[in-house]
This record gives structure tokens, sequence and C-alpha cells, in this order.
């Protein structure tokens, strides 16, 4: 078996297990059973990220594995930009999340939906199109460090 076949089987794998012990962590309001990751650059107004994880797989060619929960205000979205070195997986845990990769369809996830965004994929749409009701999500992340975690899509 080749390298890159491993890694690719162990982060799908690690992404799964994470994301459904964390869901359930999330949803039943159990503390909080691991430290936050360090501070980070304070997102943009009406977007809130609380870091649940954040772990470096140093078996796995470095990766490292971040959970958290996302807050979007109503209305609120981000611009198209890309993830180089992260596979990004994503549950819906309340309100709807309106979400669309590279020249796909435009989805609108409800509580219990999931996304993928592959490696650089281009993540063109990413809003709560809601005008009353904040959309809450976990994103779960396998990142390689040495790249950078988003890159503005050029206009």
């Amino acid at each position: 078996m080749k390298t890159g076949l491993i890694s690719h089987a162990m982060v799908g794998g690690v992404a799964a297990a994470v994301a459904s012990g964390v869901t359930w962590f999330a949803l039943s309001g159990s503390p909080q059973l691991f430290a936050p990751a360090h501070a980070q650059t304070p997102p943009p107004t009406g977007l809130k990220q609380i870091d649940l994880m954040k772990v470096e797989m140093k078996d796995v060619m470095g990766r490292v594995v971040t959970i958290r929960r996302t807050e979007r205000d109503p209305g609120n979205g981000s611009d198209p930009h890309r993830h180089p070195g992260a596979h990004t997986f994503g549950y819906v845990l309340e309100g709807t999340y309106e979400f669309r990769l590279n020249d796909g369809p435009i989805q609108q996830l409800k509580p219990g939906d999931t996304f993928y965004e592959p490696l650089g994929s281009l993540h063109a749409v990413s809003r709560n199109p809601s005008k009353s009701d904040v959309v809450k999500y976990l994103v779960i992340q396998v990142t390689d460090p040495t790249k950078p975690a988003t890159v503005p899509e050029k206009k």
C-alpha cells in the first residue's frame, strides 16, 4: 500500500470517528473534554468560531486535526476562498447553512446534513441565508500546517 493511500484512509477514518464523538458532546451539552487551541485572530463580525480540539498527528505526516463549532449570524457569509492545505468536513447542528463548492449547485444544508471540501477546492458560497436565525455547524479540518490556512479567491 502506498503512503498517500494510507494517509487518505487515515484522514477519512479519523474525521469520521472524531465527528461522531464531538457531535455527541456538542449536542449533549457535556463539559468540554479537550483544552481549547491557542488564541487566534478574531473572526469577522457576525462569525463566531470556537475551537473544541486541536491535535497534531505526528504519525500522519505532521497533519493537524482541528475541530471547531462555527456560528454565523443571520445574513453572514464569507467571500469565496480556498483551503490549500486542508480537508474540511462539516456537520450542521442548527439553522440553515448555504454551501457551494467549485461550480456546483448552491446547497441549503439543514441540521444533520454534512459537507466535505476536498483539498484546495473553491468554497464559492459559505453563508447563513436566514434573516432571523443563527446557523451553527461543526467544522473538522485535517491540515498540512506548512500551507496557508485560507486563501481568498482572486476576483
